[in-house]
């Protein structure tokens, strides 16, 4: 049996071994499996799977449609864990009301050894790091192909692609820390470059560059970035940059930068939202997500209600 390597960062790919997984082609069947794929912790119900991909169909249909996309799936899947339960290795798992994925060491996941690699540094200063989690920091970071399925758009999605691509500045944030700690500046200043293209008025970013490039020597490219970062929050959110990135600029300007300047005292946590909303949101947005698909489905019952009451008083 062939290791499936599944990748969700950019484009939607899956190989088993050197082959493209056949099977697969119908974009339906993608998004289903890139579903249970991202949200792998837990098991859907085929309700509330049934709703989040035919929505716009009548109950009977989407629940149609799910059973014969679950048939795809599994049919592709055969060969790469083909037990007849849960137990003995099926990849996929489908009860008479629920779907889950069972991933082990035969499946690899971008989205997986990404988030695996995240929580081990959570909480964790870049500065603190040891090669070791540097070297797996890195290596995770270099996953991040693109932002999650490029080009979809359902809400499910542009909700994860969110979340991960602010993992992802997370990450090249705390990579920066460790190369400007380790005097490794050249590379700080890629990654810096990195967040930039995702967030252009990220001003802890604009800071930390400004900061590299004058440990280089580079004071005239230290004095435009503070440019660059003044134009690009002028620009997006019309405000002009706080008193910690003025003040680093008089420094650089006056060439009276002491070691470690202004950026030593100042928390990563600045660009970490706070651990009680990380856990929670989630969860709450799953509920409204849940509440959503029954409300949807009300309302779908009572205008087929009406038509018929509607139907009945023509007769």
């Amino acid at each position: 049996m062939s290791t499936l390597s599944i990748h969700l960062f950019g484009k939607f790919n899956i190989h088993a071994g050197e082959q493209s997984l056949v099977g697969l082609d119908a974009y339906k069947t993608q998004e289903l499996l890139s579903y249970l794929l991202v949200h792998r912790e837990r098991p859907h119900t085929r309700d509330s799977l049934a709703s989040l991909l035919w929505g716009e169909t009548t109950t009977d249909k989407s629940k149609k449609y799910l059973r014969q996309t679950l048939w795809h799936l599994q049919s592709a899947f055969e060969g790469h864990g083909g037990g007849a339960n849960e137990d003995d290795g099926r990849l996929l798992s489908a009860g008479h009301d629920w779907v889950r994925l069972n991933l082990d060491s035969a499946v690899w996941l971008d989205v997986e050894v990404f988030e695996r690699a995240f929580a081990r540094v959570q909480g964790k200063a870049g500065k603190d790091l040891d090669e070791e989690t540097k070297r797996v920091l890195q290596e995770a970071a270099e996953l991040y192909k693109g932002d999650l399925l490029e080009g979809w758009y359902q809400d499910w999605c542009l909700y994860d692609r969110e979340r991960l691509q602010n993992m992802y500045l997370m990450m090249l944030d705390k990579l920066i820390s460790y190369c400007e700690a380790h005097h490794d500046y050249e590379l700080g200043l890629l990654y810096g470059s990195t967040i930039l293209r995702y967030d252009e008025a990220r001003e802890r970013t604009h800071r930390q560059l400004m900061h590299l490039f004058y440990l280089l020597g580079d004071r005239t490219a230290a004095l435009r970035q503070y440019e660059r970062c003044a134009a690009a929050l002028r620009r997006e959110l019309d405000v002009a940059p706080d008193r910690r990135t003025v003040a680093l600029y008089q420094q650089i300007r006056h060439d009276e930068l002491e070691e470690g300047g202004l950026l030593a005292a100042e928390p990563e946590t600045s660009v970490r939202p706070p651990a009680a909303a990380a856990v929670s949101l989630p969860e709450v947005l799953r509920r409204l997500q849940q509440l959503q698909l029954v409300m949807s489905d009300v309302q779908r019952r009572i205008q087929q209600d009406i038509k018929a009451v509607q139907q009945t008083l023509k007769n």
